[in-house]
């Protein structure tokens, strides 16, 4: 990305091995994120940026350090980069490593992983082709709605609110019926993407935003407030609607990349609820999430609704900016 607005694809030197940790990949999909929009629409700094951090595929070259994968491996990575050792690691919070490093330039046909043992990890064999949209989901997605229900602890019996429809949302809906919860609201007025949060377990959906939101939420459950609430946007609105859409003593996952969102200390310390988030540990849940995929008892790959080769990335960025894509897929 040259600029806000301006992508390219061009042709550059294959990676090559730089640290007796590094893998490199030949990748056999990325995608575009969401978080990427940020920096095409002018929000984060870009300048001749390698974008992407979203990747699954085969490794060619491991450096003499790696030991937990091999050559010829198919393998997913976080997109957070972490040694999986120290011990905010061990404690669960991978995204949070003390070598933690962003995962970049992996909308590309080959990659350099640092901290390789880490970051990759090895699917059961090599997968038929219809499963990789989904393995792929698991890298960032599928990992971070994951964590967000987990962090609004989704459970049987309770009842969730969705704030968002984008991928990130969409898979906290799936997560949130994977573990249990007795009802998932999603909060949406797209039709397209109300059909999907019906597929993956939604069982209401509320078009309302703002105070109106809340107060449908509130209508739904009660007068209480849902149990769990996952934040998935990242906005002063979205942000405020999902601490008044948790009840007291409930559990608000937030995991929307937010900039300028200011949160009136006043206002949570009334609302009186339990609030984790930030940038996903994805490593942490990507064996259970790899083998549900392999399994096929979950299907993430269906987020992505737009595919498009490498050489068309631009019209991919252009067509999330204009909320004319979900999410995009980027093929070789």
């Amino acid at each position: 990305m040259y600029a806000p607005g301006d992508v390219r694809v061009e042709d550059r030197q294959d990676p090559t091995i730089l640290e007796p940790t590094d893998a490199i990949i030949r990748l056999t999909a990325t995608c575009i994120c969401g978080s990427d929009l940020w920096p095409y629409r002018g929000v984060e700094p870009v300048d001749h940026t390698a974008m992407g951090h979203e990747y699954v595929g085969i490794v060619e070259e491991i450096g003499d350090a790696v030991q937990t994968v091999k050559v010829g491996d198919f393998v997913v990575g976080s997109f957070v980069l972490s040694d999986n050792t120290c011990e905010i690691c061990r404690a669960g919070f991978q995204s949070r490593c003390e070598h933690a490093e962003f995962a970049s330039g992996m909308q590309a046909e080959k990659a350099r992983i640092p901290l390789a043992d880490g970051t990759l990890v090895a699917t059961p064999g090599q997968p038929d082709a219809d499963l990789i949209p989904s393995l792929l989901a698991a890298s960032d997605v599928l990992g971070t709605g994951w964590f967000a229900a987990v962090a609004a602890e989704t459970g049987p019996g309770k009842t969730v609110a969705v704030v968002g429809d984008g991928a990130v949302g969409l898979m906290a809906i799936l997560a949130a019926k994977q573990l249990g919860a007795e009802r998932i609201i999603a909060m949406s007025r797209h039709p397209e993407r109300q059909k999907l949060a019906r597929f993956y377990g939604a069982t209401d959906i509320v078009e309302e935003r703002g105070d109106e939101g809340v107060a449908r939420i509130k209508e739904l459950t009660g007068g209480l407030g849902a149990h769990s609430v996952v934040e998935a946007v990242g906005t002063q609105e979205s942000f405020m609607q999902a601490v008044g859409a948790t009840r007291g003593g409930g559990h608000l996952g937030y995991v929307g990349v937010n900039y300028d969102v200011q949160i009136p200390g006043i206002q949570l310390f009334f609302a009186g609820i339990h609030t984790l988030g930030g940038p996903a540990p994805v490593r942490r849940f990507l064996p259970n999430l790899i083998q549900l995929i392999w399994d096929r008892a979950i299907d993430p790959g269906k987020v992505f609704d737009l595919t498009l080769p490498i050489e068309e990335a631009a019209e991919g960025y252009r067509a999330m900016d204009e909320r004319r894509a979900t999410k995009v897929l980027l093929t070789f």
